[in-house]
């Protein structure tokens, strides 16, 4: 792939995947940064790409994310109330009831496999930005596992400049 691209900013693109971990310095800067440096390269077709996908995968991971705190405060409130009777309430003023195990392992089962999921969603995170930063500083292509295409990725090697589109006059 390397050959169809004549000199690929490699550096730029790998930025652009690493940048994604300032989330954790910066709220929210794993959206910025990315986008900033991917919009100032982004006539460059392999910046343009991995700018693409970095993007799409933070989305995907803040929507998941997202949908899997919302299921567990869902489901934490209907194991909770055990909508079967205002009596039984796991969560009220009699604190001793609490501990009481028959009552609790259903909760303590759901939370912790949201919790699972929630860990399994971080090391996917962290494994798949590493690999396209390193992919990207090799000057190869690489597309995240699991992300849903919010801005459409365009193919590295077909990609075209606008002139090359217009001096290509096919009859």
């Amino acid at each position: 792939m390397e050959s169809s691209l004549k000199n690929p900013d490699k550096t730029i693109a790998a930025f652009i995947h690493i940048s994604t971990f300032s989330k954790y310095f910066l709220p929210f800067g794993n959206f910025i940064f990315p986008l900033v440096l991917w919009t100032a390269k982004q006539q460059d077709p392999f910046v343009d790409h991995h700018g693409k996908q970095a993007l799409n995968f933070q989305i995907s991971i803040f929507l998941y994310f997202i949908f899997l705190v919302c299921l567990g405060i869902a489901g934490i409130i209907f194991i909770g109330v055990k909508l079967d009777s205002l009596d039984n309430l796991i969560f009220h003023n009699h604190f001793h009831e609490l501990f009481q195990l028959t009552q609790a392992v259903p909760l303590l089962i759901f939370i912790g496999i949201i919790g699972l999921l929630l860990l399994g969603l971080f090391i996917l995170e962290i494994v798949a930005v590493i690999t396209a930063t390193v992919k990207a500083s090799n000057g190869e292509a690489y597309n995240y596992p699991f992300t849903i295409n919010f801005i459409t990725p365009t193919s590295v090697e077909n990609h075209q400049s606008k002139n090359e589109q217009f001096n290509n006059t096919q009859i």
